[in-house]
């Protein structure tokens, strides 16, 4: 909740101070695949004040096999047929606020850099309590271990320098290394995606 306020007040006095002046703001949204030590979706809202400065509020959503899983962890037969069945998962969740700074890396301006760094709230939720279950069939058809989910949450420095292509106004694409830092679990991939707002 408290993290909702301080969003919601920092978007509002940006608002406030742009429209004193006359120089128009960029905004757009970016969605990419994330890869890497998890691999998942990242969702930004992204505002760009004075062509320099970038205000960015999203969140990403992870997930990885569990560290903690059994080496003789089995899905079972219905594991195989649903691939979207209840499978365990490590699950990496970020709710983060950034600001940067933009640098253009050629004259035509379709291709930037967008530095940022920032802070978020993470959601860290894995499976735990692993017990084994004994199975009278030669085919397992269900997981052949019960575990129950254990969640908590932190605070993540992230960083998250982002190389832009802007190929039209409204349009582009993004590459983006990224790395989410905390006391307990550390993300480390890159991000490939598109842009969709008004971009420049």
């Amino acid at each position: 909740m408290k993290f909702k306020s301080i969003l919601i007040l920092v978007l509002f006095s940006v608002s406030f101070v742009r429209a004193q002046d006359n120089i128009e703001d960029n905004y757009y949204l970016t969605s990419e695949l994330n890869l890497g030590n998890y691999y998942g979706v990242d969702l930004n809202l992204n505002y760009i004040i004075q062509n320099k400065y970038a205000l960015k509020v999203g969140v990403s959503a992870n997930i990885r096999d569990p560290k903690s899983q059994p080496d003789n962890y089995s899905s079972g037969l219905s594991g195989i047929i649903n691939i979207f069945g209840n499978r365990p998962y490590d699950h990496f969740t970020n709710y983060k606020i950034e600001v940067g700074r933009l640098y253009s890396l050629n004259k035509k301006g379709t291709i930037r850099a967008n530095l940022a760094l920032g802070l978020g709230y993470t959601i860290l939720k894995e499976p735990d309590n692993w017990q084994y279950i004994e199975s009278s069939s030669w085919i397992n058809f269900a997981e052949n271990y019960s575990y129950s989910y254990r969640k908590h949450s932190t605070i993540s420095l992230v960083i998250s320098p982002k190389i832009e292509f802007p190929i039209s106004k409204y349009f582009g694409f993004t590459l983006s290394p990224q790395l989410q830092i905390n006391k307990d679990r550390t993300y480390v991939g890159i991000g490939i995606g598109t842009m969709l707002g008004k971009l420049k």
